[in-house]
């Protein structure tokens, strides 16, 4: 079965840090191009970032980038989202997914809550 598993979010003060996971099942994570996604309360889901692992091509979205970063456990088949210097901004459900040949039935998300 193909499916995605988001975990690690939390609540964290502003300018912490939190590291997310996207466990793959089904499927090579490695072998497709993935994107973590958010979605704020009351918003659209945005692309936060997206990886190109075959080329080592990255996008981040403008307003987290210096900030987070994206990388790959090959061994675990999870990809990570290691976000630093957090803001009240940030605060969203945040999802993971393939792009191509086509994107999976989306999960259940792992919150994130930037508050003091």
């Amino acid at each position: 079965q193909v499916h995605l598993v988001e975990s690690g979010g939390g609540l964290v003060q502003p300018g912490g840090s939190l590291r997310l996971s996207c466990t793959a099942s089904g499927f090579t994570l490695r072998n497709f191009p993935m994107s973590w996604y958010r979605q704020a309360p009351g918003k659209e889901r945005e692309v936060v970032a997206a990886m190109t692992w075959i080329g080592d091509r990255s996008y981040y979205a403008d307003s987290v980038k210096g900030r987070f970063a994206v990388s790959r456990d090959d061994v675990k088949n999870t990809m990570y989202l290691q976000m630093n210097n957090l803001d009240t901004e940030d605060t969203a459900v945040y999802y993971c997914n393939r792009r191509e040949p086509y994107v999976l039935p989306w999960g259940q998300g792992t919150q994130v809550t930037v508050s003091s």
